[in-house]
């Protein structure tokens, strides 16, 4: 069952194991130029060339209060949406590029970005798919969009005031203020923002703006089980990125993330229990045990399809966790069964491949219980 994982579910790996207490800071660690984004006239640099040498940094704009920057920032604040997701973005170039997160744009058939003003316009092309760092840069057929201004990120030390603009679970335009918390060296490829602004479902790819008006970073990432950790990717990856954009058509990108996903489609095993493990369980126990895990299933849905593999697999942990904690030591089959569906999944490095062991084995779990209970009443009450 042990695949490979993509890059970008390494990262989010990597940032939920992140030993925070023991991370160093890195305050200097990714120095970055001050950066203008390529007027529309200016022919786009090839991938493989090289940004000039960053120049001293410069001196500080003034610094606004939170209700100015949210002024300023909220008309290049913009909606990605799909039949089956939601995200954030913001406009980083006049003539319709938008900056996002790569796990906002990747699995959907379609994609339409909600321009204040505009109303919904379709991605055209992706110009940006940064795997290394959960980055996206899209398209729309627009012209005369209001970009934000992009920092540096030598500038930003803990402590520093910072606001994020997203649309968490679909609450459009909201403004979170917060702290830089850390600027974390994860290795030498990677350096995070541990922020304590709130980042929430729907939140993912809206802009981490400092007291100065300018974007220091893209919303990532949380800890579900953590007290305000939240994680975005530093600016400096946004601007090198849109230094060496490749641009394809939005439909050739879908055909390209299917055939990946399939190839990386984790080894599954579905387990089958017999009836006679559920000896000693009440039929009372074994309904509760099924709607606990039916509505862990049905909650998990949504941050699965979105690509929020550790999302869904903190989801689905928790509820086999609450289930083994509420059975009776008598009830003890279904208690091993989801535990070792546990271990089994903490053992795997990809996240999916976590969340699908656990999702099988409520499966499984659920099918005994069917077959104890009888199928009309499952059918009844909801069950596969």
């Amino acid at each position: 069952m042990n695949r490979t994982p993509s890059r970008a579910a390494r990262i989010r790996n990597r940032l939920f194991a992140l030993p925070l207490a023991a991370a160093a800071l890195a305050l200097a660690g990714c120095a970055a130029e001050p950066f203008v984004v390529p007027a529309p006239q200016t022919p786009v640099m090839a991938a493989s060339s090289t940004p000039p040498s960053p120049p001293p940094l410069p001196a500080q704009p003034p610094t606004l209060s939170p209700a100015q920057i949210a002024a300023g920032a909220m008309p290049s604040i913009v909606k990605i949406s799909s039949r089956h997701s939601l995200g954030t973005g913001f406009v980083v170039r006049e003539d319709g590029w938008i900056a996002t997160n790569l796990h906002v744009i990747a699995g959907a058939d379609e994609l339409m970005v909600t321009v204040a003003g505009r109303g919904e316009l379709p991605v055209t092309d992706v110009l940006v798919a940064d795997d290394e760092h959960d980055l996206a840069v899209v398209r729309v057929a627009a012209t005369g969009l209001p970009p934000l201004s992009l920092g540096d990120l030598r500038a930003v030390q803990p402590g520093d005031a910072m606001i994020a603009i997203g649309h968490p679970l679909g609450f459009e335009g909201t403004v979170s203020n917060g702290l830089v918390s850390a600027v974390r060296h994860v290795n030498d490829q990677l350096t995070i923002l541990q922020i304590s602004a709130p980042i929430a479902p729907g939140s993912s790819g809206g802009p981490l703006i400092d007291d100065h008006g300018r974007v220091i970073g893209v919303a990532t990432a949380m800890v579900a089980r953590g007290q305000n950790l939240n994680f975005g990717i530093p600016v400096t990856y946004l601007k090198k990125a849109l230094h060496g954009v490749s641009p394809v058509p939005f439909a050739s990108f879908v055909k390209a993330v299917k055939a990946i996903e399939a190839a990386q489609q984790p080894a599954r095993s579905m387990p089958h229990f017999e009836v006679s493990m559920l000896a000693g369980c009440r039929d009372d126990d074994l309904r509760l045990v099924r709607a606990a895990l039916e509505v862990s299933l049905a909650a998990s849905n949504g941050s699965f399809s979105r690509g929020e593999y550790v999302l869904t697999y903190h989801l689905v942990e928790a509820a086999s966790i609450d289930v083994e904690r509420s059975l009776a030591p008598a009830c003890a089959g279904p208690k091993h069964a989801l535990a070792d569906a546990r271990q089994g999944a903490e053992r795997l490095s990809d996240a999916k491949a976590q969340a699908w062991a656990v999702h099988d084995a409520f499966i499984g779990v659920l099918d005994v219980i069917e077959r104890r209970l009888g199928g009309a009443a499952g059918k009844k009450n909801g069950g596969r």
